[in-house]
């Protein structure tokens, strides 16, 4: 199954890239790049670790109905699960968050707090879609984008309707999970699955309060806003200039097709989305290669640097990535 989904990921990253350099004039590429004020990317930076530092405000909301956990902790552990999502396929960063818990022994199960990750990506997707929405007046795009992010409304709406009811919900939800897994599991398989079932319940109590749901929308909202301060940023360095809801669609359908298998560090998926909505309002091809690349990197080379070092104070090698999945499996 890894091997599958690594390949799956190496296929779409190849076409994204193929469809990337489609037209693209390597002369006029490279003028660009060299022509760029790369001064700006230090206070892109700064925004950057803004947002980061609102994200781990928002994992301590989430998590504190489990425990209550200083944000001076949480951060390095936040910033290791981006260098992980950055270096290793299939979101192993998210997995690998959790898995640092584990070894800290700080009493949070990995299934607990992998459920408040599985609630960062669901409120992120939603602001993302809202994005999409509250922009598509100033910033159209064709039909056929408009259908995707349909579909993709459906899919986030249907499962925050599914989170909400089994937070509010969970000895229910338990009942048939058991019923359901002694009909058709193996006894072992049953008794183990419970007691995981159980513990990622544990982890989404935040959404049984509507006040702490108003936060983590709230402060989704911000985190997205910010990340597209970085986007406006590191443009003062480039000889164009879109609207800031332009780039708030960008970020968004950049975003949303990330979601998609790829090579770590979302090589294509990332890039292809945000040339071509740059180019759909009337920016030229090189320029918007340029500034989606240099882009691409500013968000990923810090973040995976910082997250390195983390690791390395945490005592960890690459070999936790695999035990962080095996221990997800095994838990």
């Amino acid at each position: 199954m890894k091997q599958l989904r690594l390949w799956i990921g190496l296929i779409v990253s190849a076409i994204c890239i193929y469809i990337a350099l489609q037209g693209l004039h390597l002369e006029d590429f490279v003028g660009v790049v060299k022509s760029v004020n790369y001064w700006w990317i230090i206070p892109a930076v700064a925004v950057y670790t803004v947002a980061v530092v609102i994200r781990t405000w928002r994992w301590r909301a989430m998590l504190r109905p489990i425990a209550d956990i200083s944000m001076r902790r949480l951060w390095p552990v936040v910033v290791i699960g981006y260098m992980g999502n950055n270096v290793y396929p299939a979101r192993a960063g998210e997995v690998l968050r959790s898995y640092v818990w584990r070894r800290r022994r700080e009493g949070i199960s990995m299934s607990a707090s992998l459920a408040t990750v599985v609630l960062e990506r669901l409120f992120d997707g939603l602001i993302m879609l809202l994005f999409v929405f509250v922009t598509l007046p100033f910033a159209p795009l064709p039909a056929v984008y408009n259908q995707i992010v349909t579909v993709f409304s459906v899919v986030f709406g249907v499962a925050l309707l599914f989170f909400l009811v089994l937070a509010s919900r969970p000895a229910q939800f338990l009942r048939l999970w058991q019923w359901v897994a002694t009909r058709f599991l193996p006894a072992r398989f049953a008794s183990m699955g419970s007691d995981i079932v159980t513990k990622f319940v544990s982890g989404l109590q935040s959404l049984k309060s509507p006040r702490e749901m108003v936060v983590i929308f709230a402060s989704s909202a911000l985190i997205w806003l910010t990340e597209t301060g970085k986007y406006w940023v590191i443009m003062q360095g480039f000889p164009f200039h879109v609207d800031f809801t332009v780039l708030m669609l960008m970020t968004a359908v950049v975003n949303l097709a990330t979601t998609l298998p790829s090579t770590p560090g979302y090589a294509g998926t990332f890039d292809v989305p945000g040339i071509l909505v740059l180019q759909r309002y009337g920016i030229g091809q090189a320029i918007a290669t340029g500034y989606t690349l240099v882009l691409h990197v500013a968000l990923w080379l810090p973040i995976t640097l910082l997250g390195a070092w983390y690791m390395l104070r945490e005592q960890m090698s690459w070999d936790d990535f695999g035990r962080a999945v095996d221990a997800r499996q095994g838990e």
